[in-house]
């Protein structure tokens, strides 16, 4: 976590072993976390959860600023995660940001719980917005951008889709209101694991070309690796640098990353692992 002070484009270094190392620690952490919430909660989203790990542990833990003692400071930078259902990877980053304890992880989806399937911006700290419905998670970062370069607040705010997602029309409205505006305090990933509930992605409905549509659409277009932290730093010193537009970071991922019975497999899109699955799991992970 760094704190909030005004960073410049200059100031971002190269990624050191020793961070690097660190990174990639926690992101195994997280992945520890998530899978021991969702099995005891008997009900949950894994696979898009454990894909995206890389991307929330790089943002929340060596680039965004925010201060979890004062969450609504307004010269935060800010998180939208547009693809709801993978709450439980945004609440183990939270807790392990320091905004709730980590006690907390063991109330996913429990009645009256602060942490719901979806988030919710009402109950639980951090949480920038209500998500779930698909496709309007960029609709609402283009407005908490806009009204922040209205305030003249120095922030970034960042939004993370599915791939399967973009298969939503509200999400090209957004992309188009974006470059017309010239919202360059924004960026979005998609996490392009190519699986989505019913299957692959490019069998239900095919997004290719993804570079070229959001080129076209105005936004300035990078892909990366989404489970390589230097290629996400690169990407987002790039983003930062790039002005008089939005930028997309694609970021080809994999489904379950982490754990090879959930790697690319389209049945733990939405289901939790049983007690068994997660005490391989766990074993894989070296957290025996």
């Amino acid at each position: 976590m760094r704190d909030i002070v005004n960073k410049t484009v200059i100031e971002r270094k190269q990624l050191d072993k020793e961070e690097l190392d660190k990174l990639k620690e926690l992101a195994r952490q997280i992945r520890i976390d998530i899978l021991k919430m969702l099995t005891r909660a008997g009900s949950g989203h894994t696979g898009g959860s454990l894909s995206a790990v890389e991307i929330l542990v790089f943002l929340y833990f060596n680039w965004m600023h925010y201060d979890p003692k004062y969450p609504m400071m307004k010269e935060r930078d800010r998180f939208v995660l547009s693809k709801g259902h993978a709450a439980p990877l945004l609440y183990a980053i939270l807790s392990k940001a320091g905004f709730f304890p980590k006690s907390h992880l063991d109330n996913l989806r429990k009645y009256q719980s602060s942490l719901q399937g979806h988030p919710d911006m009402h109950k639980t700290p951090g949480v920038e917005i209500s998500s779930g419905s698909l496709g309007q998670g960029l609709s609402i970062a283009n407005g908490m951008a806009l009204a922040c370069r209205l305030d003249d607040i120095k922030n970034r705010i960042f939004v993370l889709l599915g791939d399967g997602e973009i298969q939503e029309g509200q999400v090209w409205e957004a992309a188009m209101t974006a470059a017309h505006y010239e919202i360059d305090n924004i960026c979005a990933f998609i996490d392009y694991n190519d699986l989505q509930i019913d299957g692959f992605v490019h069998d239900i409905m095919g997004i290719e070309p993804v570079a070229g549509k959001w080129e076209s659409f105005g936004w300035h277009t990078i892909m990366i690796d989404g489970h390589d932290f230097t290629q996400i730093n690169n990407a987002l010193v790039e983003a930062e640098q790039k002005k008089k537009k939005p930028t997309v970071i694609i970021a080809k991922t994999v489904k379950g990353k982490g754990v090879s019975k959930f790697e690319n497999q389209v049945r733990y899109h939405g289901i939790s692992p049983t007690d068994d699955e997660l005490e391989v799991a766990l074993k894989e992970l070296g957290d025996e």
